[in-house]
């Protein structure tokens, strides 16, 4: 059997002006500058185009990668497990906005606050509140004697 290598196309490893526009537009509120998520382009080893959206600073995992193979584009989540293929990235970026993780910086930091004002109330109130429980025990049978 004979393998028949073909010639790539110049340009197979850049995104048109048209196609970045509709992944950063489809990403946008993914991208809001308060999330911290960047984005940047590459190539596969094959020379294919590829989008990575990235996760906030210092480590900027990749959370969402955006391939352009052939004429199909393929979806992955960080992990490098597929998720969507199409030939339309109208139909990709639909995907794409509903994988995004939603969880906010905002909404960790709030419950992260509310772990740490519980456990202060477990370790410091509490206690002080069973001493003022054992105290009024002892003290309810005199005060009762006076009434």
């Amino acid at each position: 059997m004979s393998v028949v290598a073909f010639g790539r196309k110049q340009n197979a490893g850049e995104w048109s002006e048209r196609e970045l526009n509709t992944l950063v537009a489809a990403l946008s509120a993914a991208l809001a500058p308060g999330s911290g998520r960047e984005w940047e382009t590459g190539v596969t080893e094959a020379g294919d185009a590829q989008f990575y959206l990235l996760g906030s600073r210092p480590d900027q995992a990749c959370e969402l990668c955006v391939s352009r193979i052939g004429k199909r584009y393929v979806l992955e989540d960080g992990s490098g497990r597929l998720l969507f293929e199409h030939r339309n990235l109208d139909l990709v970026v639909l995907h794409a906005r509903a994988a995004v993780p939603r969880t906010s910086w905002l909404m960790v930091r709030m419950i992260v606050l509310w772990c740490a004002i519980r456990s202060t109330v477990h370790e410091k109130v509490e206690p002080v509140l069973i001493e003022t429980e054992e105290l009024l025990v002892h003290l309810a049978p005199q005060l009762a004697a006076f009434a």
